[in-house]
């Protein structure tokens, strides 16, 4: 009953909303800027580890090259758009198998989930391109204005030419990031070497142009000056991650029945009058996004583990045991708070096996299905105006659009072939011959070629008004044989 709100509390609210409106107060806070000091330790260092690495893929992936043939693009991953197509290395995905992507998808969300059950919010703490820019661009302002002390006076000092310097200096160089973001993202998806080159010679397309000034000044404004707001009201993963978690995940936690009471130990007071926290508030300091651990979960806290390097570092300097701060489960908080022992940390629980389990189903089904996907399709389509034709011998014609899709980086001539009529007679629009049973139609590598066909057969094989037959195309070369069930259209008996 404690959790209904009543009509009376409802009122009771509404009418210290009106008091504070009346006495002219704010009813909403203003952002307090977050100044986060630098510190060194593990989780510190981790975080640096995985910066680099993650730039580093994204800035150098668009100009590796792989070889796909004379005719082919050479660049191991590109989203070509014109061309529709995606490579990635030595796997290319047309526009009908975005069933791929829909799967890279699936397995990123359910990755996600598995990791946040198992070990909290690690992504958004170390590999989120939000927390990634965010660091690298408080990185510059540190380096350009000092840590937090000299940036939080900076910020009070009144208008200067040296403080003019220090933050020109440093939004250009945040702009100078985030034109190389958008530069680089643009390359994911034309060839790097071109894409460059036409953009500082300014033959770049208005396309090209428009999309790097958007992701440039995206970056600046989310890395540059939203920063900590972004993962507390733009994101929506925090409004439901905690329903990944459960007692026995990895969480940023501080050992409330090691740290209390806190305080500021004084010479001559008892050992056992204070927790180990000495309330320095460095954990504070620290936080990227402002918060007090101590306070408990919180939805703004990311789970970088800055604050387990900043209450270390004090706690080796008061001699007092680490990890007052630190990564462990609720079970084992609760279990070392009532002095009984430590369960066994369970990794294996119904939902983390759940996870892993569709983890497993879905990439199963994508390695099986890239394993013996096709290399060769066929689409069939019947023309609509007219349904047939009745030719002056009394025969019955139907017309068809056949396209042939080549998946490979050769150029093949197919043999089209016919299944479940009697007495067919094929002629492609554009060779020259009539009336065979068959054709070969060429189709050039990696592309899709699309032809006109005429379907005769005699007027008794005709003998309802609509008959279902089967297209048949076969690779004289690696003896591939696909299908496409289709109709022959005529009067009605």
């Amino acid at each position: 009953m404690d959790d209904v709100v009543t009509i009376e509390d409802a009122l009771s609210t509404r009418a210290q909303k009106e008091r504070a409106a009346q006495a002219g107060q704010p009813m909403y806070a203003s952002r307090v800027k977050v100044h986060p000091k630098e510190i060194g330790g593990t989780y510190r260092r981790l975080k640096w580890a995985v910066l680099i690495v993650l730039l580093a893929i994204y800035y150098v992936v668009p100009w590796i090259r792989w070889d796909r043939g004379p005719d082919a693009p050479d660049q191991a991953v590109l989203a070509d758009i014109v061309n529709g197509r995606l490579y990635f290395f030595f796997i290319e995905i047309w526009p009908q198998e975005v069933y791929y992507l829909t799967g890279l998808l699936i397995l990123g969300a359910v990755g996600l989930f598995l990791v946040t059950s198992l070990a909290g919010r690690v992504w958004c703490g170390y590999t989120c391109p939000q927390t990634v820019w965010t660091d690298l661009f408080m990185w510059v302002e540190r380096l350009i204005e000092g840590d937090r002390n000299a940036r939080v006076r900076l910020d009070n000092a009144p208008m200067s030419a040296a403080k003019l310097g220090k933050r020109s200096l440093k939004h250009a160089v945040w702009l100078v990031i985030a034109a190389a973001t958008g530069g680089a993202w643009i390359m994911y998806f034309n060839d790097a070497p071109t894409v460059v080159g036409n953009v500082f010679t300014g033959q770049a397309s208005t396309g090209v142009y428009f999309f790097v000034g958007l992701f440039t000044a995206t970056t600046y404004l989310l890395a540059g000056w939203a920063r900590e707001q972004v993962c507390t009201y733009m994101c929506p993963w925090p409004r439901f991650q905690a329903a990944m978690f459960d007692e026995d995940t990895l969480i940023v936690t501080y050992e409330k029945w090691r740290g209390e009471p806190r305080g500021r130990h004084q010479k001559g007071q008892a050992a056992e009058a204070l927790g180990d926290c000495v309330d320095c508030n460095l954990c504070v300091a620290v936080c990227p996004t402002g918060i007090d651990i101590r306070d408990g979960q919180q939805l703004e806290c990311i789970g970088c583990a800055l604050c387990i390097d900043a209450c270390n570092s004090v706690m080796a300097k008061v001699g007092r045991p680490l990890n007052l701060i630190t990564y462990d489960t609720t079970r084992n908080q609760e279990a070392l708070a009532a002095g009984a022992p430590v369960p066994k940390y369970r990794l294996a629980r119904p939902r983390t096996v759940l996870y892993s389990l569709l983890l497993l189903i879905v990439a199963g089904l994508m390695l099986w299905s890239l394993a013996f996907r096709a290399s060769l399709d066929i689409n069939v389509l019947h023309d609509r105006n007219p349904l047939f034709v009745t030719l002056s011998d009394g025969s019955i014609r139907n017309g068809y659009t056949i396209k042939i899709l080549n998946k490979t980086l050769e150029g093949r001539a197919y043999l089209l072939g016919i299944e479940g009529l009697s007495a067919p007679r094929l002629t492609v629009v554009g060779q020259e011959g009539e009336g065979a049973d068959n054709a070969i139609l060429e189709a050039e590598a990696d592309s899709v070629a699309s032809y006109r066909i005429y379907l005769r057969l005699p007027r008794e094989a005709v003998t309802g008004d609509s008959l279902t037959f089967t297209f048949t195309l076969t690779d004289p070369d690696s003896g591939d044989v696909v299908y496409n069930e289709t109709v022959f259209r005529g009067p009605k008996p």
